[in-house]
């Protein structure tokens, strides 16, 4: 699934090629991507047809897209989505299923959202140009300016779930995915596993500055590739799997200490880190309850 980087670096694709841009006509090939809007296929298309593309924002993994009547394009990638910007001409990629006819500053282009598996979607926020209501439940992401550390700190302390799953919540700290958790704790020599309110509050803030470091840097990249799934709205993919340290690297040596990377079941999906440079946590000591004695 893309991650925040990999978000990233579509929405500043979108920022470069589409504002400015009037959407002269929506053709929606498939039901399914627009699910979550009520006004179904018909209603979709025509909420966005003659809108002119203001702006192109994030928050976390969601995509949203400001209109100039106060409204916006929503969407989420999902597990295989693409948002592309092709000439008009191009031929129809096999998995396309929604184009977007544009006119203005990018003559001749459709914006095209690709999706082999169908997890991700689009729809249109009424008033969302600001901040669409459907995600406004969805906490800030580490690399935004607003992001509270000190608060992150806090809720995270008072919590006994793994600091892994605390990474992953995105009511917590958006954006983090599991490709960058993994990465994030590695560099800050934490089991994920441990405990929130078992950790420091330095600890917690060395590793919101790694998890700020890595997606920097996978940024910096293009994001993180492993298929021909994810690529940017030029078709391109990123390169930052080349520099990993622990995702995907189950029986590889660590790149800091030579251990095999190991590799366990996590939230059905895989969770990679070092044995040695981060060791699992004690199970918490259980004290049994005293017992008076009899009379």
């Amino acid at each position: 699934m893309p991650e925040l980087p990999e978000v990233e670096v579509v929405r500043a694709g979108l920022e470069r090629h589409v504002l400015g841009a009037t959407i002269t006509r929506v053709d929606v090939l498939h039901p399914r991507p627009v699910r979550r809007d009520p006004r179904g296929p018909t209603g979709f298309a025509e909420a966005l047809t003659g809108r002119r593309l203001v702006a192109a924002r994030r928050r976390g993994k969601y995509l949203w897209l400001p209109l100039d009547n106060g409204d916006a394009l929503l969407g989420h990638l999902g597990m295989s989505g693409q948002l592309l910007v092709q000439p008009a001409d191009a031929p129809p990629e096999r998995h396309l299923r929604v184009r977007f006819a544009l006119s203005g500053s990018d003559e001749g282009r459709d914006l095209r959202f690709v999706d082999q598996r169908m997890f991700g979607g689009l729809s249109v926020s009424t008033g969302g140009a600001e901040l669409p209501a459907e995600i406004a439940h969805i906490a800030r992401d580490p690399l935004d300016p607003e992001f509270d550390d000190d608060l992150f700190v806090r809720r995270s302390r008072r919590r006994s779930a793994g600091v892994k799953r605390l990474l992953l919540d995105q009511g917590l700290i958006s954006g983090v995915g599991n490709i960058y958790a993994d990465e994030a704790l590695w560099r800050a020599r934490i089991h994920g596993d441990r405990p929130g309110d078992r950790l420091t509050g330095p600890q917690l803030r060395g590793l919101l500055e790694h998890a700020r470091v890595v997606m920097s840097e996978a940024l910096g990249q293009g994001g993180t590739s492993f298929d021909a799934l994810y690529v940017n709205v030029n078709g391109e993919s990123g390169y930052f799997d080349r520099s990993l340290h622990a995702y995907g690297r189950e029986q590889e040596p660590c790149d800091r200490c030579g251990t095999p990377i190991r590799r366990i079941a996590f939230m059905n999906r895989s969770s990679y880190f070092c044995p040695s440079c981060q060791p699992a946590p004690r199970a918490r000591r259980v004290v049994p309850p005293t017992v008076p004695l009899a009379d």
